[in-house]
């Protein structure tokens, strides 16, 4: 069905590949929309972060979701305005300060969630919970818990496990660790918590690379799943690893 409404966060070629393709492009508009295409990763945790009823297409650089390339997003979305599509479901990280269960604002995350240290050269003391149980306590960098569309990321090249997408659990490695030989870990995402053991150093939270707040040893973050992300499958997709 021609006319369709189609968010578009990204920009102008984007809108283009969509009119072309059958749709009314909505600029960064979610309500009522049959679509909603998202160029590039930035635009993609932008629009896990809001929260979007609708299917997603990722357009371009956004590896572990299947997104599709630039010049396949006007077939892309006619298939999908004509209902030739599947979809795969993504866990979107609820972050949460443990002190208190108040959730960070804005700190929810599709890819990654990790505490490390804020100065250059310097590491500190992290521990790793889950159901309440301790998983492990290191010195390094930092930690990062990736979620299986974040699996392709840092965790891959830190030698994590990739998880399949749809599994509700997430990888856990540590970053830059001082040890020789360094576990790693997949837990159940309902329950993990991060933590700073020694406040000898400055400790950032970020959340899909972005720093969200300061951690403090006493100020343990709770990770849980919160909303799911919706993306687009189809012929022209990419592979998710």
């Amino acid at each position: 069905m021609s006319g369709q409404r189609v968010g578009v966060v990204g920009d102008a070629e984007l809108a283009a590949a969509v009119e072309a393709g059958g749709g009314t492009a909505v600029d960064g508009a979610f309500d009522e929309v049959a679509l909603v295409v998202a160029g590039g990763e930035a635009s993609l945790v932008d629009v896990a972060r809001r929260g979007v009823d609708a299917p997603v297409l990722p357009v371009g650089g956004a590896d572990g979701v299947g997104s599709v390339a630039r010049d396949d997003a006007e077939a892309a979305v006619r298939r999908v305005l004509d209902g030739e599509f599947d979809t795969t479901r993504h866990p979107v990280v609820t972050v949460e300060e443990a002190a208190d269960g108040s959730a960070v604002a804005g700190a929810g995350a599709l890819f990654d969630v990790a505490l490390v240290a804020a100065e250059p050269a310097r590491i500190s003391e992290f521990a790793v919970r889950s159901g309440g149980e301790a998983v492990a306590r290191f010195r390094a960098d930092g930690v990062v818990a990736s979620t299986p569309a974040g699996s392709a990321g840092y965790n891959r090249a830190a030698d994590g496990p990739l998880v399949a997408p749809e599994t509700d659990v997430v990888a856990v490695v540590p970053i830059a660790p001082f040890a020789t030989h360094a576990d790693r870990w997949v837990l159940p995402l309902d329950d993990v918590t991060l933590s700073v053991e020694r406040d000898e150093t400055p400790v950032e939270l970020l959340a899909d690379g972005r720093t969200e707040a300061t951690v403090a040893a006493d100020d343990p973050v709770s990770l849980s799943e919160g909303a799911d992300l919706r993306t687009v499958v189809v012929p022209e997709s990419e592979p998710f690893f």
